[in-house]
């Protein structure tokens, strides 16, 4: 009688301790909740929603060269526009074992630059994920590499 109630006991911890971590897949849908929210905001020009969904300390890394900003510069730059949209066709999310961050890149269509793509890093914070890293790029098709990178080297020359 006494080991079926350690047994008993053993086993409703166990379910306890196993119900309080989240699994993969719950951190999949919140980081897809997260990031599609971050999406919305920036294309309804919500900025209050768009930057609560940003670690404090994080980065948005833009198209130029010269685009990297941390939270308060990308709040002082945004706040005065009226947003943009950038639709995610393709996401693809990965999680360290320990469940404390994510990496993520996902194929956006914007309908003034087209085909675009961002990648970043979300933290696992207390009040839920927050993205710590933001990086925007515009993928080149490889047969177009070496004359993209020729203009863009005639224009850094000249600046």
């Amino acid at each position: 009688m006494k080991y079926l109630v350690s047994a008993i006991a053993f086993s409703v911890c166990l379910s306890a301790c196993v119900q309080g971590v989240p699994t993969r897949e719950a951190a999949v849908a919140s980081i897809n909740r997260v990031l599609d929210n971050y999406h919305q905001a920036a294309a309804n020009a919500e900025w209050d929603r768009y930057f609560d969904l940003m670690s404090e300390n994080s980065v948005f890394i833009g198209t130029d060269a010269s685009e990297r900003w941390t939270k308060t510069e990308f709040q002082q730059y945004s706040r005065g526009s009226r947003g943009w949209r950038y639709t995610p066709q393709r996401r693809n999310i990965d999680i360290t074992p320990d469940g404390m961050s994510a990496w993520f890149d996902e194929l956006l269509l914007s309908e003034s630059f087209g085909s675009s793509r961002g990648t970043g890093i979300l933290i696992n914070t207390e009040q839920g994920w927050k993205i710590s890293q933001y990086h925007l790029t515009l993928p080149i098709p490889n047969g177009m590499v070496r004359e993209i990178m020729n203009q863009i080297k005639e224009y850094e020359a000249q600046q």
